[in-house]
C-alpha cells in the first residue's frame, strides 16, 4: 500500500508518553493510507522494548544516537516515504478526526505547504497551550506569538480562534507537510538541536512562495516541557541562540543589521532581569547564546545564500509591524483579540 501520511513521532526516553498516547495516536490515525512511525533517538529507557512488546505494528526506526529534535526527524524522514508528513510529539493526546480537516485542505490547496491543528493544553483542555495554540505569528522584531498566546498567557477557548486561517509558522508540536517540501527545502536546521527550528523552517517554506495554515477543527492536547522546561538554562541558551540564528538566515539584507541590533540589545535587558531575580544561570545562558551566534556566523552566511536559491516571497513582509513587548509589558494586552496592529 503506497502511504499517503505518515505520523512521525520522534522519542527520547518517553516511554511514559508512549503509553499514555501512541494508542490513541494509532486508534484515531486507523483510516487508508496512514502509517504510524516512532523513530526512537537512542533512547536509554525501555521505550524499544515497551514498542516491541505493545506495539508491534508500529514501525519503528532505531536511530544510532541522540540527534535532537531537528536532526532526529531529518534522519528519520529519509527512511520514510509518503505524499505528507505529521511530526507528532510524544507528549501529544489527539483526537476524533484530527488527520481529516488538515489533510483536506493539503489536498486541496496545492499552495499551502504546511499546516497545524488547534493546539490545547493537555493538563487543561479548556485553554491553548504554549507550542503553538491556534496559529503563530512573528513580530517584526523576531518575537514568535500566538493566536490565543501571548508570551506565557494562554488563553481559554471560547472559539474566539475558530476560523481556519493563514498563518506565519506552524507548531512543531503538530506539523503537517509535504514530503517534496519538506526535503526540497533541507528539513530542519540539523544546528537549531531544539526550539525555534519550525519557526525558521517555515519562513524558509514561506520565502519559497508556500503558505502555512491553522485548520482549527483538527484539535490535539500537548503537555509540552516533556524535553526541556522553561526553568532549564539549556532551554533558555537555545531558544536565544536560535532566534538569533534565524533571523541572521532570513531576514531581508536591508533589515539585517538593524534587526539583529535592535534584538541584541533586547536581549541585554531579558539578561538584566534575570540578574534581578538572582537566576545566574539564565543570565549566562544568554551571554553564552550571543557568543554561539557569533561563532556561527559564517555557518550563518553560507544559509542565507542557500535560501535565495529557492526564494521566490518576501515573507518578512508579513511580519506584524508591532512590538509584541510593547503590546504586553507596557501597554498590558495580554490576549491576541487586543493587540493593535
Amino acid at each position: 500500500m503506497d502511504i499517503k501520511l505518515a505520523v512521525v513521532i520522534l522519542n527520547y526516553n518517553g516511554q511514559e508518553f508512549l503509553k499514555a498516547f501512541l494508542a490513541g495516536v494509532c486508534h484515531h490515525s486507523s483510516i487508508e493510507a496512514v502509517e504510524v512511525v516512532v523513530a526512537d533517538n537512542a533512547s536509554t529507557d525501555d521505550s524499544l522494548a515497551f514498542l516491541a512488546a505493545n506495539f508491534p505494528r508500529v514501525r519503528v526506526i532505531a536511530l544510532p544516537q541522540n540527534y535532537g529534535f531537528s536532526k532526529g526527524y531529518n534522519e528519520a524522514l529519509k527512511q520514510i516515504e509518503a505524499q505528507y508528513y505529521v511530526l507528532l510529539n510524544s507528549d501529544v493526546e489527539v483526537s476524533v478526526r484530527w488527520i481529516q480537516p488538515i489533510l483536506s485542505l493539503l489536498e486541496t490547496h496545492p499552495e499551502v505547504g504546511a499546516a497545524q491543528p488547534k493546539i490545547m493544553a493537555y493538563a487543561q483542555k479548556t485553554h491553548f497551550e504554549y507550542a503553538g495554540a491556534s496559529g503563530g505569528y512573528l513580530d517584526a522584531l523576531g518575537y514568535p506569538y500566538c493566536r490565543g498566546r501571548l508570551f506565557d498567557t494562554c488563553e481559554p477557548d471560547q472559539g474566539q480562534y475558530d476560523e481556519p486561517t493563514e498563518v506565519f509558522w506552524a507548531t512543531g508540536a503538530c506539523l503537517f507537510v509535504r514530503a517534496s517540501l519538506y526535503h526540497q527545502l533541507g528539513g530542519l536546521d540539523d544546528d537549531f538541536f531544539a526550539h525555534m527550528e519550525e519557526i525558521d523552517f517555515c519562513w524558509r517554506l514561506k520565502n519559497a512562495g508556500h503558505k502555512l495554515w491553522v485548520v482549527p477543527q483538527s484539535v490535539v492536547y500537548h503537555v509540552g516541557g516533556g524535553t526541556l522546561n522553561k526553568i532549564n538554562p539549556r532551554k533558555t541558551f537555545l531558544n536565544f541562540r536560535n532566534n538569533l540564528m534565524m533571523l541572521h538566515k532570513n531576514l531581508p539584507a536591508s533589515y539585517l543589521f538593524c534587526v539583529i541590533f535592535a534584538r541584541l540589545c533586547l536581549d541585554g535587558l531579558a539578561g538584566l532581569q534575570f540578574l534581578a531575580k538572582r537566576q545566574w544561570a539564565h543570565c549566562w545562558a544568554i551571554v553564552k547564546a550571543h557568543w554561539a551566534y557569533y561563532a556561527a556566523w559564517p555557518s550563518l552566511q553560507s544559509k542565507r545564500k542557500a535560501i535565495k536559491l529557492f526564494k521566490k516571497h518576501e515573507a518578512y513582509a508579513e511580519t506584524k509591524p508591532i512590538s509584541i513587548i510593547w503590546q504586553y509589558f507596557f501597554r498590558k494586552r495580554k490576549h491576541f483579540s487586543d493587540i493593535k496592529f
